[in-house]
């Protein structure tokens, strides 16, 4: 029997991160599944993945903290010996639109940024020595906001932006042992998203956003799972890409005047 790998997921209890380390265990990883405050939704996580045939670990940790990002991978390997892939996946954000901005203040940005961009960075540095140990892949879960300059809160638009470019220098810096990718969702049904749109918001929000995007459909967590599975297990030949999963949103609807029969 071929040796399992092994992926770290951060942010991995709920949304895209419970969606990936699933996927992962189905494809024969083990998985740290990482926390912040969702304990039950964490476990509930590490029992999916264990029905899945996985050996799970749970770490509660902030990304933040880069003792605790050291920690979480001396865990990983501690447990198994190897770190194979690392999903990149905690993210924060604030909602302020551009008449909020007097609210705004530098910590918004900093605290934004230290989960968003620092985490990401610290987490690369503590997995990089094994990742090119196992020429494995790292995938950054980046946003179309951050690629389009889009949104209503400028701290995250600003850390998204900052993290694909992070993902094109870190690509350079561990080529050609190490993949490095980035995928930028556009609106995701999730928990996440709901919880920025406020109570009720979520389906207004859904419905503004389907009648804008060409492909009329908002994107699932599992959607989001399979490009990040895709990045790890296939593209062979891909490093440095922002794959854009934003049901064309970036194309601009009605800009090719409307659809034309075959």
């Amino acid at each position: 029997m071929p040796e399992r790998r092994v992926a770290v997921v951060t942010g991995s209890a709920t949304g895209v991160g419970a969606a990936t380390v699933l996927g992962l265990a189905r494809r024969g990883y083990d998985v740290v599944i990482n926390y912040t405050k969702s304990a039950a939704e964490a476990a509930a996580s590490s029992a999916a993945c264990a029905e899945a045939g996985a050996d799970t670990l749970m770490v509660r940790a902030d990304v933040a903290d880069d003792a605790d990002c050291r920690g979480m991978v001396a865990a990983a390997v501690d447990r198994w010996g190897r770190i194979d892939a690392l999903v990149n996946n905690a993210g924060r954000t604030s909602v302020a639109s551009m008449a909020g901005w007097e609210g705004l203040d530098a910590q918004v940005f900093h605290d934004i940024y230290a989960v968003n961009l620092i985490g990401a960075f610290q987490m690369i540095r503590a997995c990089a020595p094994e990742l090119k140990k196992a020429r494995g892949a790292i995938v950054n879960v980046s946003s179309m906001a951050g690629a389009l300059g889009i949104g209503t809160s400028a701290p995250y638009i600003a850390s998204k932006g900052a993290l694909n470019a992070l993902t094109l220098n870190v690509a350079r810096m561990l080529a050609p042992d190490v993949r490095v990718n980035a995928v930028c969702p556009g609106l995701i049904l999730s928990r996440w998203f709901a919880s920025g749109a406020g109570e009720g918001g979520m389906d207004l929000l859904k419905s503004q956003y389907e009648q804008a995007v060409p492909l009329e459909r908002a994107s699932t967590p599992a959607d989001i799972a399979d490009a990040v599975i895709w990045l790890i297990d296939g593209a062979a030949s891909m490093t440095g890409e922002l794959l854009l999963l934003d049901s064309g949103m970036h194309l601009g609807k009605g800009l090719s005047g409307g659809r034309t029969a075959p």
